[in-house]
């Protein structure tokens, strides 16, 4: 940035006003306006559009967004004029199944998908239709379509197959049909389903497909060979024996990989939480599903809504592995790395925020205000207020991102308050501390225990010896010695129980079993949405800088965190029971929601001198502390708290109910 580029930053809206008639700052401008912290914090409720009759699955943009598409179980999709309010078409789409998926191949093409297992593409005027495939033998849950190449759809449908769909070229529904691109039940086995897909912005070479695991797949669809369905179709069939034997010989390399190989395995790479891929046992329960993944404006980063989980975020260029620590004792080697004193400071007693190029010779003492900000979350934790003393330490270290103290602070509250994904972020806290301050205690033990609270026993016991060589006069401490018995009985379990083995392929293809070995981490993760009841939870970046994370929630919130500390911000009542679907204006603050009610809603800042806004839900805190509960519960216990809303009145008998996960 300029030097008059920064002298306008510093005079706020008003000089970058002033600078960009000038010139010179006009994407600058627009991308970092599109969204700001003063306009989600007067974020309210702008208009409701009426016109569809059953919940609306899916909202989508046109490039310039002039126009919104949504769709609907009513198997109707309507463009609205987001500006007047008003509906622009109401197109009768031919589906027999709710709508899951609509994208935009023009301003006048629209393609839907929907769970008859169809994928439809036609002209908005006339409805002259240009595709009508039904080659998936399931419900197809989500579209996506590459800025570059309007001729080309992908499909993910909960057959376990990726079809690309070329409008080019005439389609014909049978075994000859070169579609497939990426075929699930051959590498995870015969229960696979695709869930959602995207194509990355900058780079539309990067699909990137979620099944029902917690796996993200993202493939160089470059390197990959369309494949045939592979199939004998007998259409004299009834359909639903038809539909049950097509997908029965689909299954019959179910986990044992492709016949022809057409993935390379340098062709995919996958992402998931550390803490779900380094389960002994990869079934957990409740069973996760990946709901949704969006690209940033940028293709840099993927956001993923995991079902029964959090919201995570992954950048895709820099992501490592999941903590180990196996390389974090061979990089210590039992000694003191190069550079490092025994004189370090200890128990992290002084830290310090990184300077221009991120370097820590020296930590300084925590500023003033940080350090009040410590403060206070300690105190929190006395008073087991842990999620806001979480909050407090987030705050605090997106300020000083290189004080060691402060993420062995947090990892302590999180450990207690153990939501979901809390221990293992623990631990990455904790080895985050350990590289800044390698002779900090407190960051070492914790580190021993929360590998042992996630069951790694044999790497808690190795970390626990290296604690006792590097700290002796802590070795006999009553802490470690409860910890070293909890760790030896863990072992000796461990050795009386035989490794499991699957069989039938249900363990995975050899692709897919390196794969998911070499998964990457995430980087960022938001907490506190609900994502149980429905498979279709979208969650949506805000703004072109991705500064802001957006999603729906069972409980009918539309959550808002800040990206950089993972806070939440803002909280809304969206819908009467669930919000789904989360879709931001192109170029302007004008967010769309939908859910269970059969409405649109539109979302932009209110005027600064305006009234407050009724939808804010004023204990953000506690709706987040809730649905972490709502996720633990059991799933009937919390289909039942979610739909709620069913007996507060009759519904329309011709308004077909969402279909949960």
């Amino acid at each position: 940035m300029g030097r008059r580029e920064e002298a306008a930053w510093s005079l706020g809206t008003v000089g970058l006003t002033a600078a960009r008639e000038r010139g010179g700052i006009n994407r600058k401008f627009q991308n970092r306006l599109t969204v700001t912290r003063s306009m989600i914090d007067r974020l309210g409720l702008e208009k409701e559009l009426h016109g569809h009759m059953g919940c609306v699955n899916c909202l989508e943009w046109n490039r310039n967004g002039s126009i919104l598409a949504s769709a609907s179980d009513d198997l109707h999709v309507i463009l609205w004029d987001p500006y007047k309010h008003r509906q622009l078409y109401n197109m009768t789409t031919g589906h027999t199944g709710n709508i899951f998926s609509v994208k935009f191949l023009s301003d006048d093409l629209v393609a839907t998908c929907a769970a008859d297992g169809s994928v439809r593409a036609s002209a908005v005027t006339g409805g002259a239709s240009l595709l009508e495939c039904s080659c998936h033998c399931g419900r197809v849950k989500r579209l996506a379509v590459a800025p570059d190449k309007p001729h080309l759809v992908w499909s993910a449908g909960e057959d376990g197959l990726v079809l690309q769909h070329d409008l080019r070229a005439p389609h014909h529904c049978n075994s000859d049909s070169s579609n497939v691109l990426v075929n699930l039940l051959n590498h995870m086995g015969r229960y696979a389903e695709a869930k959602c897909l995207a194509v990355n912005p900058r780079r539309p070479y990067q699909l990137a497909v979620g099944a029902n695991d917690f796996y993200v797949r993202l493939y160089d669809t470059r390197m990959i060979k369309l494949a045939k369905l592979q199939e004998e179709m007998q259409l004299t069939t009834p359909t639903s024996r038809l539909l049950w034997e097509r997908q029965n010989l689909r299954c019959s390399r179910a986990g044992h990989g492709d016949r022809d190989n057409n993935i390379p395995r340098a062709a995919v790479q996958y992402y998931a939480p550390g803490h779900l891929s380094m389960e002994p046992n990869e079934h957990t329960f409740p069973k996760k599903a990946t709901t949704y993944v969006a690209f940033s404006h940028d293709g840099n980063e993927l956001l993923v809504n995991l079902g029964s989980e959090q919201v995570y975020l992954f950048d895709i260029n820099n992501a490592r592995r999941p903590v180990l620590v196996e390389s974090f004792i061979i990089q210590h080697n039992h000694g003191y790395r190069e550079g490092e004193t025994k004189h370090s400071p200890k128990n992290g007693t002084t830290a310090g925020c990184s300077g221009s190029n991120g370097t820590v010779d020296q930590q300084p003492p925590l500023p003033d205000r940080v350090r009040h900000i410590k403060d206070m979350a300690n105190e929190l934790v006395n008073n087991s207020n842990y999620s806001s003393a979480v909050e407090l330490y987030n705050s605090a270290i997106a300020e000083c991102p290189h004080a060691a103290i402060l993420y062995s602070n947090r990892a302590a509250a999180l450990m207690r308050r153990s939501w979901a994904g809390d221990t293992y972020a623990a631990i990455k806290d904790c080895y985050k501390a350990i590289k800044l301050d390698a002779g900090h205690v407190k960051s070492h033990f914790r580190l021993a225990k929360g590998l042992m609270d996630l069951k790694r026993a044999r790497e808690a016991h190795e970390c626990l010896l290296y604690f006792k060589d590097k700290f002796p006069k802590h070795a006999e401490s009553h802490a470690v010695f409860l910890l070293q018995k909890d760790i030896n009985v863990a072992l000796e379990t461990m050795e009386t129980q035989p490794d499991e083995v699957d069989d039938d392929g249900q363990s995975g293809s050899a692709l897919e079993r390196q794969a998911r070995v070499t998964a990457l981490d995430y980087s960022h993760r938001f907490l506190g949405h609900c994502n149980t009841t429905t498979d279709i939870k979208e969650a949506s970046f805000l703004g072109p800088d991705a500064n802001y994370v957006a999603a729906g929630s069972d409980d009918g919130s539309l959550f808002i965190w800040c990206r950089k500390s993972g806070n939440i911000i803002r909280c809304l009542r969206g819908d009467e029971s669930i919000v789904n679907c989360v879709q931001l204006h192109p170029t302007m603050f004008l967010l769309a929601t939908s859910g269970i009610e059969a409405v649109v809603r539109l979302w932009s800042p209110r005027p600064e001198d305006g009234g407050s806004e009724s939808r804010v839900v004023q204990e953000a805190g506690a709706a987040a502390a809730a649905n972490q509960q709502r996720m633990r519960s059991d799933p009937f216990e919390a289909m039942l708290l979610n739909i709620s809303f069913a007996g507060s009145g009759d519904r329309e008998l011709h308004s077909p109910a969402c279909r949960a996960t």
